[in-house]
């Protein structure tokens, strides 16, 4: 089906769209011409800031929108909201601040709704740093589980890293700044030697990937305190890779 805007009309069947637009996760030229596309037709943008979201459209000459904010917080009841005006004919653009929207965050509460009450749903592809992290990371590709952010508490994380590991694929982890260096702890206790990848700042101006075993990249953060977004890579189980890896291994 095509994916051109349409005016709204009060009578006949439920037409608006839900789209799903991917973001630059920090680049702001990392955006598709379709993207910006919607963005400009949509009827309303529903988005996690708003403030966020105006920079995004005032860098690409988009005039102001109806925007709303949806977040983790107000999800149930704007989910309500969006698919009323969806019901109106109303097309609705699905935005997070980075990245891309349902994916590990409460977007997907939305599409949800949208899809039980008989709307189309329209994915508009683009970054991700789950994506950015994977391929860059050195590490198998082939399969991989996406595992979003891990439980906080050290003793149930490492039962979810075990558990994860003995699937032999290829993870990849989102995590707090704050929160790596005990999650590189844990890994470590689970498998020291796993091969690892932690890709910070994806896109942005001081991005790095830190390549090393689990056990080494444990040591290293135990002292350095990153900063920004945090994407973790870890090889699989069956991993045969061996200990060569790449350009960037974290140093004293």
């Amino acid at each position: 089906m095509g994916d051109r805007a349409h005016a709204p009309r009060g009578d006949g069947p439920a037409i608006g769209k839900l789209y799903l637009i991917a973001t630059p996760i920090g680049n702001l030229e990392d955006v598709s011409l379709r993207a910006l596309r919607i963005l400009q037709e949509a009827h309303m943008v529903a988005c996690e800031d708003t403030r966020h979201t105006q920079l995004l459209l005032r860098k690409h000459n988009i005039r102001a929108k109806h925007l709303t904010s949806y977040t983790e917080f107000n999800h149930r009841r704007k989910s309500a909201e969006l698919v009323g005006q969806m019901d109106r004919g109303w097309d609705v653009a699905l935005v997070s601040d980075a990245g891309t929207p349902a994916l590990s965050d409460p977007g997907e509460q939305l599409v949800a709704a949208a899809i039980a009450a008989g709307h189309e749903v329209v994915p508009v592809p683009g970054p991700a740093a789950v994506i950015a992290a994977l391929v860059a990371s050195g590490l198998p590709t082939r399969e991989f589980t996406f595992v979003g952010f891990p439980e906080k508490k050290s003793g149930a994380r490492r039962k979810e890293l075990a558990r994860l590991l003995a699937e032999e694929r290829t993870l990849v982890i989102y995590e707090s700044p704050f929160r790596l260096a005990d999650l590189l702890v844990d890994l470590a206790a689970v498998s020291p030697d796993a091969r690892v990848a932690v890709a910070r700042e994806m896109t942005k101006v001081h991005e790095e990937i830190v390549r090393g075993t689990a056990s080494a990249l444990a040591a290293h953060y135990a002292s350095v305190r990153p900063k920004g977004e945090i994407t973790v890579v870890v090889a699989p189980a069956n991993d045969a890779g061996g200990r060569v890896f790449g350009e960037r291994e974290p140093g004293p």
